[in-house]
């Protein structure tokens, strides 16, 4: 709609974005006392493409800083199934969240509803504009008028997610899905890179230092037949990093990784 103004591409940034870099550097928190005021925080955990999870005390930061400079958070919680520390699986655990952020979240990640495309999103009512106005208000009337839901099919399979069977079958479907992540995670630990993520969501997030994501990604799909993600596509921040994502059947995940020994051994 032009509210992030035009896209630089010598910079490859929108020129009315803030970004709030995450690094090892920062333990994939950004510096919020070198963040400046935007009308908008949007917020992912666990991450994607970094595979990190926010602490409750970074999220408590979080809200805080919101509430200092009257912004809203969109708080994405797709991958919170996938959360096996103490962290937070979503930001109404955090004090005083309701009256700062929106959050939103999917069966794609628990369900295989990629094509789906069923979610859901959470506008408390203590959520208010500067003017007092209900934040939900204006959420509805912009939904109501421009979406008329999804099929009732969707809607029956997600409700039989929500079933004791249905919730059994994704726990042991995220399982699986954590477990291929293990599997990439000690490869490219066995031949000494750098990997972060992997044990709260389902990616590798690949250190290649000095190189050219696009370069590293080319090089993987050219001699390996293997696609990865490169880091640049979801912002600046991402350039010497590749994601390896974990979805995939087991003999899949086990030959693309001998196929990353042989390539980088």
């Amino acid at each position: 709609m032009g509210q992030t103004g035009q896209f630089q591409k010598d910079v490859a940034k929108y020129g009315k974005m803030e970004y709030m870099r995450c690094s090892p550097e920062n333990g994939f928190f950004p510096d919020l006392s070198t963040v400046s005021r935007t009308d908008i925080i949007f917020f992912c955990s666990p991450n994607n493409p970094t595979g990190s999870a926010a602490s409750r005390m970074q999220l408590t930061q979080l809200v805080q800083f919101a509430k200092k400079n009257g912004s809203i958070i969109v708080y994405d919680s797709a991958d919170a199934m996938y959360m096996s520390d103490d962290n937070p699986r979503s930001i109404f655990e955090i004090p005083g969240a309701k009256e700062v952020a929106i959050e939103t979240a999917s069966f794609s990640k628990y369900a295989g509803f990629t094509g789906v495309r069923l979610g859901w999103t959470v506008v408390p009512k203590e959520l208010l504009f500067s003017d007092g106005f209900p934040v939900a208000n204006d959420f509805n009337r912009i939904v109501t008028t421009c979406f008329n839901g999804v099929s009732n099919i969707a809607q029956a399979g997600a409700l039989a997610c929500l079933l004791p069977e249905g919730l059994k079958a994704m726990h042991e479907v995220i399982g699986f899905y954590k477990e291929n992540t293990n599997i990439i995670v000690e490869t490219f630990n066995s031949l000494g890179s750098n990997v972060y993520g992997g044990r709260n969501a389902p990616y590798a997030w690949v250190h290649f230092p000095g190189r050219s994501s696009w370069d590293v990604f080319a090089e993987i799909l050219e001699k390996t037949q293997v696609v990865t993600t490169p880091g640049s596509g979801f912002g600046p921040g991402g350039e010497i990093f590749i994601r390896v994502s974990a979805f995939g059947h087991r003999a899949n995940v086990l030959e693309v990784c001998r196929r990353f020994k042989q390539l980088y051994k």
